[in-house]
């Protein structure tokens, strides 16, 4: 199950979150919005939210915004309402005049293509974590099966001896005892590493099945 996104609105202005809330909820599928007062993002918590979106009614208000924006490291927009041309800065924080009517839609727009974007890089993320798990896994199957012969050769050799001290004339009870001891332990072993003759395949298919997700959830990364 997706984590539902949280979006923050900064604004002192209670249209504001109003106008864009109803604007997004009416498209559907609407995140979880957080209210916050505009002069006490100074220290934004990174972790949460996933998008900010804050008003700016002066063009001091929107200098402050976008470099709090930026510092945070997290996607933002900031909704403008002075007529100076927006920076053309590289940054995460997308800067967007408050025309009348549209702005809105424009912003829940905006809004709801980065949080597809931030969802998309997550699952592939995701994705990569576990075939890097699956491969290190694969890798300390292949070293078991590789050394299925070997314990297997060691363990016959094993049962063989033991066989033989049971077999011994005179041989006094504890050291009889040793030896079943040690030829019941052995039998257990091999019967775990009898099981390691599918395991080769197991993991073939595996390994198959994690490269496909992985080319599957790269693709839906790269076409959305």
């Amino acid at each position: 199950m997706n984590k539902r996104s949280t979006v923050l609105i900064l604004s002192s202005n209670p249209a504001f979150p109003r106008e864009l809330t109803d604007c997004w909820q009416r498209g559907g599928d609407a995140p979880e919005f957080v209210l916050l007062e505009e002069n006490l993002c100074s220290d934004l918590q990174r972790d949460t939210y996933d998008l900010a979106i804050a008003e700016a009614v002066t063009s001091e208000k929107r200098a402050h915004l976008k470099q709090t924006l930026a510092s945070a490291g997290k996607p933002g927009i900031v909704i403008y309402s002075d007529p100076s041309p927006s920076s053309q800065t590289p940054s995460p924080v997308v800067e967007l005049p408050r025309a009348a009517h549209f702005w809105a839609a424009m912003t829940s727009l905006l809004g709801r293509e980065i949080l597809r974007r931030l969802q998309s890089e997550s699952r592939a993320a995701e994705s990569e974590r576990l075939h890097a798990v699956a491969n290190a896994e694969a890798t300390l199957g292949r070293y078991m099966v590789e050394m299925h012969s070997s314990v297997n050769n060691a363990l016959t050799s094993v049962l063989g001896n033991a066989e033989l001290l049971q077999l011994e004339p005179g041989l006094p009870a504890p050291a009889l005892a040793q030896a079943y001891t040690i030829h019941n332990m052995a039998l257990r072993l091999h019967e775990v590493f009898q099981r390691f003759s599918s395991l080769e395949k197991e993991l073939s298919v595996a390994a198959r099945e994690s490269t496909k997700n992985v080319a599957r959830t790269r693709s839906a990364t790269i076409g959305s």
